[in-house]
This record gives structure tokens, C-alpha cells and sequence, in this order.
């Protein structure tokens, strides 16, 4: 479903991310990791062809990321994203289902099923001003996942939220697993990348140190915790 290919990305003199290689199969719950700065989100960029790689290339489900078809069958929610709060979170993804191109009634009935997905039955007419951040962020993944995509992209999905929050959009992501969506989870919550995926890469400083399944670089009684530290500070 995603597959890196010597991946380079300089910006003047800056290397943001430095000859990366990985793939990530259909289906796959999938987390990127790394510190500040180590090249996660400019990883993002690339696959959403918000910007090109220097050198190197990417593909998602077989056609190169910077064609745009292959951006038909992504969902992506960023990191810290605006919904405007006098729209209710019925209006927000009703018009994410017409931009999806999407026929009013179809469009309706999918916006029903989200609502129920994501938990807000109930709420989805009132305002967005009035909701939690997680609230936001529970709309934020409903409109990810409009037109039923088959690969995810989320930039940071928990940030920001309270423990009940992170629960909630963790059993959301578990409640879509065994439908074939892939997972691409950009995270610095390794608790939460430890119970739902099933592998993980870390960076730092735009290498990559480690990419496997969590239980094969998770051994010994360490946690993905543990190993984060010992790499990036190694």
C-alpha cells in the first residue's frame, strides 16, 4: 500500500530526511516514530505530495504519490486541524461528502453511518464551537474516513487530548480493523502505538534506525518506550 524508495528531502542545506526505505502492506496498522524535528511530518508531506522528494520516490498502492488519482482512496486527518466552529458537525461533513463528489442523498446517508462510527449521534447538530477537542478531533477522523478510504493517514491524532479522548479514538481506529483500511499513524503516544499496530519505523534526524513488526523489535521485557529512548539517545 505505501512503499519508500531512498527517499531524500533537503531543504537549502538542511537534510530533513535522508535516504529512507520502507513499505507498509495492505491492511497494516502502521505507526512512524520519532522525535521532534526527525522528519516524520515531512515524510507526510511527501506521500500527500504537498511537497517532492529531493531524491528517491514514493508510492501509494502501487501509483506514485505525486500522480493525483492515487490521492482518491487516502483519508487524512492533520495534526492540530480547524474545523470552523459555526458550522455544526452535521454541516462539516456533508459538505466533506459533496467535495468527495458525492450525490446529496448518498451523501447523507454516509454522513448518518460516520456519525454512528465516530460515536456522536446526538450531537452532530450542534455547533462545532461547542464541542471538546476530542469531540473536534472524533469529526476530524469522520472526515477522514469519507467515501470509505482504504488508507489513512493521521498526523498526530491524539495530540492534545485527555486520556478519555485517546481512548476514544483508539477504539474508533480498532472498530475499523478486520475492513482492510490501512493505517498510517504519525504518534508520539507509544502506549497507544503498542496496543493498536502492528508495526512501526523510528527516525531520527530523518534516518531510518529500526522498521519491523512491534513484536519483533519489542523483545526482552522492553517496551516500545524503552527502545525509542535507547535508539534516539544511542
Amino acid at each position: 500500500m505505501i512503499e519508500l524508495k531512498n527517499v531524500t528531502k533537503r531543504y537549502d542545506s538542511f537534510t530533513a530526511v535522508d535516504d529512507v526505505s520502507f513499505s507498509v502492506k495492505a491492511g497494516e496498522y502502521f505507526a512512524l516514530l520519532g522525535p521532534n524535528g526527525a522528519g516524520k511530518t515531512t515524510i507526510v508531506k511527501m506521500l500527500l505530495d504537498f511537497t517532492r522528494p529531493t531524491t528517491g520516490s514514493l508510492s501509494l498502492n502501487s501509483i506514485p504519490s505525486a500522480l493525483p488519482e492515487c490521492r482518491k482512496s487516502i483519508g487524512y486527518l492533520a495534526e492540530n486541524h480547524h474545523i470552523p466552529p459555526y458550522l455544526t458537525g452535521w454541516q462539516y461533513l456533508l459538505r466533506c461528502a459533496e467535495l468527495s463528489a458525492m450525490d446529496r442523498s448518498d451523501a447523507k446517508d454516509h454522513c448518518r453511518r460516520i456519525v454512528e462510527l465516530i460515536g456522536m449521534p446526538g450531537r452532530e447538530e450542534s455547533k462545532v464551537g461547542t464541542y471538546s477537542k476530542g469531540m473536534v478531533q472524533r469529526f476530524g477522523l469522520g472526515a477522514a474516513l469519507m467515501g470509505d478510504p482504504k488508507l489513512l493517514i493521521l498526523d498526530e491524532p491524539t495530540s492534545g487530548l485527555d486520556p478519555l479522548g485517546i481512548r476514544e479514538i483508539r477504539q474508533i481506529l480498532e472498530s475499523l480493523k478486520g475492513q482492510g483500511v490501512t493505517v498510517f499513524l504519525n504518534s508520539h503516544m507509544l502506549s497507544e502505538v503498542e496496543k493498536i499496530c502492528d508495526s512501526a519505523a523510528i527516525i531520527n534526524r530523518g534516518k531510518l534506525l529500526v522498521k519491523d513488526t512491534i513484536s519483533a523489535i519489542v523483545t526482552d521485557g522492553e517496551t516500545l518506550e524503552d527502545l525509542f529512548v535507547r535508539l534516539v539517545k544511542g
